[in-house]
């Protein structure tokens, strides 16, 4: 069923990925592979921008239901533009509050 702490979980493990596959596309495919990385630079990077959007907006209303304080609210949002920082977040603040 739909419950707000596991759409966030999928939607932040999404969001975790598809910020390393872009970093992959921009590191590894670009330098070597020009033509093939035009082709995979908007599907990879409009599922990045809408999966961020996601999980801002899911981590906001968790943070409301869960009474989260200011503070680790801030980290959680912080995470979200840090590499791996999705998936700390689903290991400290999420594993805890199941």
């Amino acid at each position: 069923m739909f419950s707000l702490f596991n759409s966030f979980k999928t939607i932040a493990l999404l969001e975790g990925i598809s910020y390393l596959v872009l970093f992959g596309n921009m590191l590894f495919i670009k330098p070597y592979f020009l033509d093939i990385y035009q082709v995979l630079l908007f599907p990879i990077g409009m599922a990045h921008g809408l999966l961020f959007m996601a999980y801002i907006v899911l981590a906001v209303l968790l943070a409301a239901k869960l009474k989260w304080n200011g503070k680790t609210l801030l980290i959680v949002l912080v995470a979200s533009i840090i590499p791996f920082g999705t998936f700390y977040v689903d290991k400290t603040y999420l594993k805890k509050t199941k």
